[in-house]
């Protein structure tokens, strides 16, 4: 807010031998006017720094706060070839052609434990395909068994950490309690086969 810091000061005599009482109104305005052209020129070259670095502070949020942990690990591979499905017109085994490497879709498993409001978590299960033009989520699921629990999840991990598996499935495993006061958490697995077959279970030592 501008202040202008008038007071008044016409409204009495000017004292002898010096200015009029009016001259703080105008000294008041010149400071005024030097302290906003001084906020103009700070506007401007925030401007300027902001066009020159664009979205510094966005591009610090790299996903919600509310996912607390991860995991990408596993390998599946599916066909998209419409030769893959039984032929209606007779022709035999022979006569398929196997699918193209082009329509051939792979890509690797990635769990995903979301906060809920109450403080447990759920867990998500995707499939990200390798497109070319970089990851792309095909399916996303939540883990029902793990929601069930209102379990309060305190680690994910993969079964390897050498990168993408060279066979198809995912073994994972998710480290949660129950009780959050509890001193050890319980140790769960989420396994899926070589066919898409998806199996979770509590670890047994």
């Amino acid at each position: 807010m501008l202040h202008t810091g008038y007071d008044g000061g016409t409204a009495e005599p000017s004292p002898a031998g010096g200015n009029p009482a009016g001259t703080t109104v105008h000294r008041d305005r010149g400071r005024t006017a030097l302290s906003f052209a001084r906020y103009l020129t700070a506007c401007c070259l925030a401007l300027i720094c902001a066009a020159g670095f664009p979205a510094l502070a966005d591009e610090t949020v790299l996903m919600p706060a509310n996912i607390i942990f991860v995991t990408s690990t596993g390998y599946w591979e599916e066909s998209g070839d419409p030769l893959s499905a039984p032929d209606q017109t007779g022709a035999t085994a022979t006569d398929i052609k196997p699918a193209s490497p082009a329509l051939v879709q792979r890509g690797y498993y990635k769990l995903v434990a979301v906060r809920q409001p109450e403080g447990n978590a759920h867990i998500f299960l995707q499939q990200v395909a390798l497109d070319a033009s970089g990851p792309k989520i095909v399916s996303s699921a939540e883990l029902e068994e793990f929601s069930a629990m209102k379990a309060y999840v305190t680690d994910i991990r993969p079964d390897t950490s050498d990168g993408v598996a060279a066979q198809p499935g995912l073994f994972a495993t998710v480290y949660l309690k129950t009780d959050p006061t509890a001193a050890e958490p319980e140790t769960w697995t989420v396994l899926i086969d070589d066919i898409g077959d998806i199996k979770v279970e509590r670890e047994t030592n």
